[in-house]
């Protein structure tokens, strides 16, 4: 039930009393307190009066979505206003009126049925409200938080984050603040049970000394660490384990103390993993002094600094030196005055925080508009895993223009991931004019957003089209989400006359071939141009290829040699996988894989290669062919690993549950045992460890196996 007074009605007795002696509010607290309530009040009443008659006449299929997606429109009409005037004074209220309205609006989305014609309108609205708030959060300047210098002046904290510092060739993970005039490196002390946390400086650089100014030539660079990414993968496998134990020890009668055991223990594997992960450098300089090293896992979190630090460094700054007791002091204040608090792991996350989302983010880069002169552009997409973000995919570059149209479609795996990034880039093809630092992005970042990827919002069979705006530059994508369940799901073509979705052994009966037609085609091209791309089979393939690629294939048209000279090799590396998806049971059987899942956790090393390769012979003629066939390829990629950086590891990640993820009917037999979660994530690990065994432990019977066998046909 609405009920509506004048705006007026409060005001009146309040403005009475302002000029008495006694006033209860002064004449400037009513203007701010009520300021632009008319405006507000207007937008209320409309909105009440083209909701009374939904409510009036309810129904089952009456919609409201429509109409909190015009309040929404309405709300953040004067942030886009040309008026700055306004747009300041009217931030604040547009906050209230939005927060009120994302919590209404999460309420209906709980108690309206999903296929519901209202659901998708009310997920509309909200994703509207959320990156309204959103944007405000990102505009806003940090000044909440400042200590006082000696000479009375405010120094304003403007940022601060956990960075990993390259110190004497080894990783050191460090908590960095960034003030007004100068930028401060500092590390946690180690304190005893019950005393207050403290900061310890380990250096500082004043703004005006301080410069991005990369290595010359002739310089030596800092000698920097990195670990091969199987050691990388294998943590993510080790954390992933622990935070299955601490869900069923949370359901266990007394297992809250084994759970905090549990908790500190992934706390320690994700810091590790946190510190040895980043790659990207960012040097700082002291004009009087030495530089420092930084590794990021992000381009985007690297600009935002820079970006940052440069802002700052337009003012008039000065110089300063601070005594031994004011950089105490100023260290001290950290603690007090940082606004993140806690490395960013999920074991310092609470309970009730969003896990994340797990499985397939669907993505479409349609076009930018805003550059003030035409260039040479492209996008990249960025996704948050374990802790720290991952450049997924990447637009081709658009030449010459100010208007890029790129309507690339991309499907990028999810881990948990909580936020997309996306970058807009300018390609600068004379490499030469500028300096480059060791793994760095030489092209010139145009404009950088981020969205938040809130499962309401994204979780549904219909696209959300929305708009990132960064400097002036507006990107417009399209995006929707689909569980790894529904994604990974194999299921029977009813079109036995095509390739995809079809068992292998009736392709390779109806070819007369050993090994499909797709596969090797596939495996040539890749060979061909690819296996010096860098992230061959990791970086994802434009969709829309994909499926061009696909629909070739199961029409058998023939120019497919020419589709396939023609097409970036992703798009072809990215079919490969889509076909070994979708093949109505894994490569490597239903039938043998629990004898796989049971053959890779035998801790004898003789008893575990009999089992295997008594396995591998246990293979249907096609299957056993095909993945002999995919053995040798993925071994000749990895030998290219210090070019295209794809270990063995690696491909086994991106394989091993492709070509052994077994169908619903056998994953069902398991379900009674465990959570799907669990089975997912337990399986994964074993899946990818078969295919890595036998990557590193090839049969010996390649060649003999090749002669002896009729691997191609000469009549497809």
């Amino acid at each position: 039930i609405f009920t509506f007074y004048s705006p007026q009605s409060p005001m009146r007795p309040l403005k009475a009393t302002a000029t008495t002696s006694q006033p209860v509010l002064t004449i400037q607290q009513i203007k701010t307190i009520f300021y632009k309530i008319q405006d507000i009040f207007e937008i209320h009443k409309e909105f009440y009066d083209a909701l009374l008659p939904n409510i009036q006449q309810w129904d089952e299929k009456v919609t409201v979505g429509h109409l909190f997606q015009k309040l929404n429109l309405k709300v953040k009409g004067p942030k886009d206003s040309k008026d700055c005037t306004t747009t300041i004074s009217m931030e604040g209220k547009c906050v209230c009126v939005c927060l009120c309205v994302s919590l209404c609006l999460c309420d209906l989305l709980k108690h309206t049925p999903k296929d519901h014609p209202d659901f998708p309108l009310l997920q509309d609205a909200l994703r509207i409200s959320q990156n309204f708030l959103s944007s405000i959060n990102e505009e806003i300047d940090p000044r909440r938080t400042a200590v006082t210098t000696p000479k009375g002046e405010a120094r304003q904290l403007v940022k601060d984050g956990f960075l990993v510092e390259v110190s004497e060739s080894s990783r050191k993970l460090r908590h960095v603040f960034l003030f007004t005039d100068l930028l401060l490196c500092a590390k946690m002390k180690k304190t005893s049970v019950g005393r207050h946390q403290q900061y310890e400086c380990k250096w500082y650089i004043p703004l005006a000394d301080l410069t991005f100014q990369t290595l010359d030539d002739s310089d030596s660079p800092t000698s920097i660490q990195v670990l091969p990414e199987h050691e990388l993968e294998e943590m993510k496998v080790k954390i992933s384990v622990l935070k299955n134990e601490i869900q069923k020890e949370k359901k266990a009668p007394k297992g809250q103390s084994r759970v905090e055991r549990l908790r500190k223990k992934m706390n320690e594997q994700e810091s590790w993993l946190l510190t040895h992960s980043p790659t990207i450098p960012f040097r700082i300089h002291n004009k009087h002094g030495k530089s420092y090293l930084f590794l990021l896992s992000s381009d985007y979190e690297r600009a935002e600094w820079r970006e940052s630090i440069q802002k700052l460094q337009k003012k008039d700054l000065q110089a300063c030196v601070l005594s031994s007791v004011e950089l105490q002091v100023l260290t001290s204040s950290c603690f007090k005055l940082r606004t993140v608090h806690n490395i960013p792991v999920t074991s310092n996350k609470d309970d009730e925080e969003t896990p994340g989302l797990y499985g397939f983010l669907h993505v479409i880069v349609h076009s930018a508009k805003g550059f003030k002169e035409s260039a040479n552009l492209y996008c990249t997409l960025e996704v948050d895993s374990y802790g720290y973000f991952v450049s997924k995919a990447k637009t081709r570059v658009f030449r010459d223009t100010t208007e890029p149209q790129w309507n690339e479609e991309f499907e990028i795996e999810l881990e948990g991931s909580q936020q997309l990034r996306i970058l807009c880039y300018e390609t600068c093809y004379d490499k030469s004019m500028l300096n480059k630092d060791d793994n760095e992005i030489v092209d010139k970042i145009m404009g950088k957003g981020q969205v938040q990827l809130d499962p309401q919002t994204v979780q549904s069979k219909n696209w959300h089209m929305d708009v990132i705006e960064m400097n002036g530059i507006k990107v417009e994508f399209s995006m929707k989400f689909t569980s790894r369940d529904l994604s990974l799901k194999r299921t029977l073509s009813k079109k036995q006359s095509g390739v995809f979705g079809v068992k292998i052994n009736v392709v390779t009966k109806r070819e007369r071939s050993k090994v499909p037609y797709i596969v090797r085609q596939c495996i040539e091209e890749v060979e061909k141009r690819g296996i010096d791309e860098v992230g061959i089979y990791r970086i994802s393939g434009v969709a829309t290829d994909i499926q061009a690629l696909k629909a070739s294939f199961d029409t058998n048209t023939k120019d497919i040699l020419m589709m396939l000279s023609d097409m970036d090799i992703n798009a072809i590396a990215g079919t490969l996988k889509l076909y070994f998806r979708e093949l109505p049971e894994p490569l490597l059987t239903d039938r043998l894989h629990p004898a796989f899942m049971e053959g890779i956790a035998l801790s004898d090393p003789a008893a575990k290669e009999n089992c295997m390769m008594h396995l591998l012979r246990s293979l249907p003629d096609p299957n056993l062919m095909t993945f002999l066939t995919l053995l040798e390829h993925l071994k000749r990629v990895a030998e290219k690993e210090p070019v295209n950086k794809m270990s063995l590891h690696n491909l086994g990640t991106v394989f091993g549950p492709t070509l052994l993820r077994p169908s619903e009917a056998e994953i069902a037999k398991t379900q009674h045992i465990t959570s799907a979660s669990d089975i997912w994530s337990h399986d994964v690990m074993a899946q990818v460890q078969v295919l890595l065994y036998y990557l590193q432990h090839p049969p010996i019977s390649f060649a003999e196996l090749k002669r002896n066998t009729l691997y191609f046909s000469t009549d497809v």
